[in-house]
């Protein structure tokens, strides 16, 4: 009998050890990647009654992906731009940019467009609408005319979704492993530097615009747990009539996708790359909030004792202010 009752307690006492074991068992975590879709460009000469303009979309996407492929969240947005120039050649500045998801209800869909959602509703809807799909779920979602198919439509998003979905694939192909769980915040935050040169006769003018996206999933208090960034630069030139001379037939690469050919150790005597640098960057960020990150940069623009440290010499006052968005 004693013997009975010594086994009975060995197996709930084993049971119990079980129980407890799966209870300390630590979430799944996730894979995060970024992709960025830059639209071809288009442009037009200027005109005595006309400036002449460039116009460029540059599309982000950040996802996180389980270990069966599927998606668990996803944030989009769009730098939708367009900078001027004179028909003297002179480059106009801009009074600012901002996305369109920064623009909200005024970026007027509903007022102007006849929408039942604005744009930034209609992308939370397809955010939705994602999760839970594999790529090639996700790229059968595109129909005529570059929209949804009507199961998406039904979900509410309307708009051309195309984009959409080139920058999900890329982000697909840039996927990390990572400490961050199905629980874990996404963020994404986008920022837009312009650079102007008047033109003259022996030199071409420039109005550039360039487009830095940080993105990272956070836990619970605010601080990353894993970061990515990229960077779109698109230099829209003119000459000293106003005449546009960007050859919009050339694919723009982002800093990350030209990688080694971005040139700056064969050319600029740098030891790294854009891409590594941005990486050291990514990588002093885990831990810190958006405001300690935004604090990485110096007063003149480049990083911190601590960042250089780390292998991040570039300018950060992009990635800093597009960091600071996230918070």
């Amino acid at each position: 009998m004693k013997k009975l009752i010594c086994i009975v307690l060995s197996i709930l006492m084993l049971a119990t050890a079980v129980a407890f074991v799966g209870c300390d068992k630590a979430p799944a975590t996730v894979k995060m990647g970024l992709g960025v879709y830059t639209a071809t460009p288009t442009t037009t000469d200027a005109s005595e009654d006309k400036d002449g303009q460039g116009k460029v979309a540059i599309t982000a996407a950040v996802i996180t992906v389980d270990a069966e492929g599927k998606v668990v969240a996803c944030q989009l947005d769009t730098a939708d731009l367009t900078v001027k120039f004179t028909a003297d050649g002179k480059a106009v500045a801009n009074d600012g940019f901002k996305t369109k998801y920064e623009q909200g209800k005024d970026y007027n869909m509903v007022t102007y467009g006849g929408a039942a959602k604005e744009w930034f509703e209609q992308a939370d809807a397809f955010e939705a609408f994602v999760v839970g799909k594999t790529l090639d779920e996700i790229k059968a979602l595109v129909a005529e005319g570059n929209k949804g198919n009507s199961d998406v439509i039904a979900a509410g998003c309307t708009i051309m979704i195309h984009e959409f979905v080139g920058a999900i694939e890329k982000a697909f192909a840039n996927l990390t492993d990572s400490t961050a769980t199905a629980e874990s915040a996404l963020k994404l935050g986008m920022n837009v530097e312009q650079t102007t040169a008047d033109a003259t006769e022996e030199k071409d003018g420039s109005n550039q615009v360039e487009t830095t996206i940080f993105a990272a999933a956070v836990d619970a208090e605010g601080k990353v747990l894993v970061a990515a960034s990229d960077c779109v630069q698109v230099k829209f030139t003119f000459n000293a009539t106003g005449a546009s001379t960007l050859d919009t037939a050339k694919a723009i690469a982002s800093k990350r996708e030209a990688g080694a050919n971005y040139g700056m150790v064969a050319y600029g005597g740098a030891t790294k790359e854009w891409f590594e640098q941005a990486d050291a960057f990514n990588a002093l960020c885990v831990g810190k909030t958006a405001t300690e990150i935004k604090a990485l940069c110096a007063a003149d623009n480049y990083g911190t004792d601590e960042v250089k440290t780390a292998g991040c010499t570039i300018l950060v006052n992009g990635l800093t202010k597009a960091a600071a968005k996230i918070g």
